[in-house]
C-alpha cells in the first residue's frame, strides 16, 4: 500500500514522476478528461445559470474505477494535471470523481519534468483554484452554446457535417479576406534604377533616391528616361557619408505561438506536428543511464518569463563556451504582453547543459530538431547584442542622388548561436562598402532601370495566421493548432503550397454567419471575449455574467436565423470527364487533403481519382505513359507514371522534357535552398542553380 496517490494526465509522465517521488508514492495517469458535456446533446440548462450537465466520458469508466480502488488504499491524493486552466479543471473533475476537498492541499503543479522541480512542488500543494476552473468552464460553455446552435442550422441549410466556433469561423473570415484583397488588388507600375560605381581597384552598387533635392517615385518609364537624361558623363561626387553603429537584440525565448511559427520557417513543421513533438520533450525521453527526463518546459504558454535558476545556468553555460563579451550585461527584462496570461514561464530547455548534441543519440530526428531550435532559442535570448557596423553614401550627379548601403557584423553577439526566421525570407546579408570619404570621386560603370509591378498581400501560411491571431488577441496558445485543423478536416479551407485558399463552401458557411451571427465574426468582440475569460480567471468576474451577457443577444438572433436563414445547395464543379466505373460524369469533391475527383452517381458508384497534372514528359521506364503530379496524403509533391499500378515509376523531384547531354538519362529539378538546379538522375551531370 503506498501512502499517497498522485495523478497526472499521461502515462508517460507517470512512469518519470513516480521515480523521482521513491516508493511512497503511486502515480496513475487520468488519460486527460474523465468527465465532460454529453456529445449527444446540449448539456446546458440555459435556464437554470446556465449550469453544465457533466457525465463520464465513454470509455473512461475503466480509467475511473482503477483510479478509485487506487484512491481508497492511499492517506492523500494529489491532482497533478497540466499548470493551466485545462489542468485545473481536470484536477477539478477528478476531484469530484474521488470524494476530494477542493479546498485542501491537493493541487500540485509544475512546469517541468525534472527531479528537482517535481520535489520542489511536493513541498507546495494548493487548494484547487476556482478561478481557472470557472475560466474553464466559461470557454467550454460558451464555445458548446455557439457550436451546438449554429452548426445544426448549417447541417440543415448547406450539408451535414460542418461547424461554427468562435476562433476557427475568425481563423476562415481572415483568409476569405485575404483572398479578397489579392483578388480586388491592382498592380501599380514602379521603376528602380541601380547603377554600379568605381573606385579605384573597387566595385560597389548604388540606388536611385533623390532627384532635385526630392525622393525620385519612378511610376513610369518616361519619368526614369527622363531623371537620367540630366546626368552628365560618368563622374559622381561623394556629397555624405553616414557611419553608424547599429545594436540588434535577441529575440526572447518561445511562446508557443511564437514557436509554431519559427517551427513553420525554419523546419516546416505544421502547428499540429510541432505540438505534438513538444508535448513528447515536455513529458520525457529515455536517456539512457539518465533515465527517463523531461526536455523542455511545459509548452503551452503566452509569457517570455524566465526564472532566476534558469537565467543564472544559462550565464553559466554562455561564459564557459563563448566568454564574457557574449553574456548580456543587464538581466532580461521581458514585457509583458496585453494579452498574455503570464502563467509560468516560457519555453525552454530544462537544463542550458543539455545539448543538442548530448541527447542526440536519443532522439528521432524530429524531436533532435524542435529541441534544438527551443535550446538555441533560449541561450540566444540571454546573449549579448549583436552590433552591427552600418555605412550610407550619397553620390551626386547634377541634380541625381544615388545611395548605396553597407553593412558589417561588427561583433556577433546572440548571431553566433542563433537567428530568427522571417516570414518574408528576407536574410540580413552582409553588404561591405569600400572606404569613401565625402568630397572623393567614384564612376558609374553601368545604370540599369528596372520595372517593377506591386504585388498583392500574400496569403497566408499557418506561421503568419498564428502570428495574426495572436496580435488580434483570438484564441489562446492552446486553440491554433486544434483550430487549424479543424478548419481544413471541414473543408472549408485548403492548403496550396503551404499557404491557405478559402473553398466555396468556406466561402457560403462564412456568409450565412456573418448575415446571422456577425458578433461570432467581430474581431473585436471576439478580443473581447478573450479578454473576458481572462478577468473570470483572475477572480474579478463572475463566469455566469460573461455567458449571460453574450447568450441573451445570441438566442434572438438564433431564433431569427431558424426563421429566415435560407438554404444554400452547393451544385459539385464538373470534372470535364466520365467515370470509368458506370459512365456517369465526374465531378471535383473537396476532401481531407483538398480537391479530388469523384463519380456523381455516389452512393450507387463509389469510384474517386486523385486530379492529375500533366507535365509534359514521357516516362522514361515504360517510355508510353506521361509523368504526371500528384500529391501524397500529406500534401507532397510528387511525380509519377499516368500507367501507375501498371508502370511504377515515382520521383520526388521534377522531371524536365530534355536528356542528360552526358548519358541521355533523365533530367530533373533539384529544389536548393537558394533555387532550382537541373541534374542528372544517372550521372554527375549538373547546371547552374537558377535563382
Amino acid at each position: 500500500m503506498s501512502d499517497y496517490l498522485v495523478i497526472v494526465e499521461s502515462p508517460a509522465k507517470a512512469k518519470t514522476i513516480e521515480r523521482y517521488l521513491g516508493k511512497k508514492y503511486k502515480v496513475k495517469a487520468s488519460m486527460g478528461h474523465v468527465r465532460d458535456l454529453p456529445k449527444s446533446q446540449m448539456g446546458i440548462d440555459t435556464e437554470h445559470n446556465y449550469d453544465p450537465k457533466y457525465i463520464t466520458i465513454r470509455g473512461k469508466g475503466p480509467v475511473l474505477k482503477d483510479l478509485k480502488t487506487a484512491a481508497k488504499k492511499a492517506k492523500k491524493i494529489y491532482l497533478a494535471a497540466d499548470p493551466d486552466r485545462e489542468g485545473e479543471a481536470i484536477a477539478w473533475h477528478l476531484a469530484h470523481s474521488l470524494d476530494v476537498d477542493i479546498a485542501s492541499d491537493c493541487r500540485v503543479v509544475f512546469n517541468e519534468i525534472t527531479k528537482d522541480a517535481i520535489k520542489e512542488s511536493f513541498k507546495h500543494p494548493r487548494a484547487i483554484n476556482m478561478d481557472l476552473v470557472d475560466a474553464q468552464q466559461a470557454r467550454r460553455i460558451l464555445d458548446r452554446l455557439v457550436g451546438y446552435n449554429i452548426s445544426p442550422l448549417l447541417w440543415k441549410k448547406v450539408k451535414k457535417g460542418l461547424s461554427a466556433g468562435r476562433v476557427q469561423s475568425i481563423a476562415v473570415r481572415l483568409i476569405i479576406d485575404r483572398e479578397k484583397e489579392i483578388t480586388d488588388f491592382e498592380p501599380e507600375e514602379y521603376w528602380t534604377v541601380q547603377a554600379t560605381f568605381q573606385k579605384d581597384n573597387d566595385q560597389f552598387e548604388g540606388s536611385l533616391i533623390e532627384y532635385k533635392g526630392k525622393k525620385a517615385n519612378l511610376s513610369n518609364e518616361e519619368e526614369v528616361k527622363a531623371i537620367l537624361q540630366t546626368i552628365e558623363g560618368n563622374e559622381f561626387k561623394i556629397s555624405k557619408v553616414t557611419k553608424k553603429e547599429r545594436k540588434r537584440n535577441p529575440a526572447p525565448s518561445f511562446t508557443t505561438s511564437s514557436l509554431q511559427q519559427e517551427a513553420a520557417r525554419k523546419l516546416n513543421f505544421r502547428a499540429k506536428k510541432t505540438m505534438m513533438i513538444a508535448q513528447q520533450l515536455y513529458e520525457g525521453i529515455d536517456l539512457g543511464k539518465e533515465g527517463t527526463v523531461g526536455l523542455i518546459t511545459y509548452m503551452r504558454t503566452d509569457s517570455t518569463r524566465i526564472s532566476e535558476t534558469a537565467q543564472e545556468e544559462a550565464k553559466e553555460y554562455i561564459l564557459n563556451a563563448y566568454g564574457n563579451d557574449y553574456l548580456a550585461q543587464e538581466k532580461k527584462k521581458e514585457k509583458k504582453q496585453a494579452n498574455s496570461q503570464d502563467a509560468h514561464e516560457a519555453i525552454r530547455p530544462t537544463s542550458a547543459m543539455r545539448k543538442p548534441a548530448d541527447v542526440k543519440e536519443f532522439l528521432s530526428r524530429d524531436q533532435f530538431r524542435l529541441y534544438k531550435l527551443v535550446w538555441e532559442r533560449f541561450l540566444a535570448s540571454q546573449m549579448s547584442s549583436a552590433v552591427m557596423d552600418t555605412m550610407a553614401v550619397d553620390l551626386k550627379n547634377s541634380d541625381v542622388t544615388f545611395r548605396a548601403n553597407g553593412s558589417k557584423v561588427k561583433f556577433p553577439g546572440f548571431m553566433k548561436l542563433y537567428v530568427e526566421g522571417s516570414d518574408d525570407q528576407v536574410e540580413e546579408k552582409e553588404k561591405q562598402l569600400p572606404n569613401l570619404e565625402e568630397g572623393e570621386t567614384a564612376y558609374s560603370k553601368d545604370i540599369e532601370p528596372k520595372q517593377h509591378y506591386t504585388q498583392p498581400p500574400p496569403r497566408y501560411t499557418e506561421a503568419r495566421l498564428v502570428k495574426t491571431l495572436e496580435e488580434l488577441g483570438i484564441g489562446r496558445p492552446s486553440t491554433y493548432a486544434p483550430t487549424l485543423d479543424t478548419i481544413q478536416k471541414r473543408g472549408y479551407v485548403a492548403l496550396e503550397n503551404k499557404r491557405f485558399v478559402p473553398t466555396e463552401l468556406g466561402g457560403i458557411v462564412l456568409e450565412l454567419i456573418l448575415e446571422f451571427f456577425p458578433e461570432i465574426l467581430d474581431v473585436e468582440f471576439t478580443a473581447k471575449m478573450e479578454t473576458d475569460l481572462d478577468k473570470v480567471e483572475e477572480g474579478s468576474v463572475q463566469w455566469v455574467k460573461v455567458i449571460d451577457e453574450f447568450y441573451r443577444d445570441f438566442e434572438k438572433r438564433l431564433e431569427k436565423a431558424e426563421k429566415e436563414m435560407r438554404e444554400v445547395e452547393i451544385k459539385d464543379e464538373p470534372a470535364g470527364e466520365d467515370c470509368e466505373a458506370c459512365g456517369s460524369p465526374m465531378v471535383f469533391k473537396m476532401g481531407r487533403y483538398g480537391k479530388f475527383m469523384a463519380c456523381s452517381n455516389f452512393p450507387e458508384c463509389r469510384n474517386t481519382k486523385p486530379i492529375v497534372k500533366e507535365i509534359g514528359v514521357k516516362c522514361p521506364t515504360c517510355e508510353e505513359g506521361n509523368i504526371v503530379e500528384r500529391k501524397s496524403k500529406k500534401k507532397r509533391t510528387f511525380y509519377g507514371c499516368d500507367r501507375f499500378p501498371s508502370c511504377e515509376f515515382i520521383s520526388w523531384d521534377k522531371p524536365i522534357a530534355r536528356k542528360c547531354p552526358k548519358c541521355e538519362s533523365l533530367l530533373v529539378e533539384k529544389k536548393q535552398k537558394k533555387g532550382t538546379q537541373v541534374v542528372c538522375t544517372s550521372c554527375d551531370y549538373k547546371e547552374e542553380t537558377q535563382q
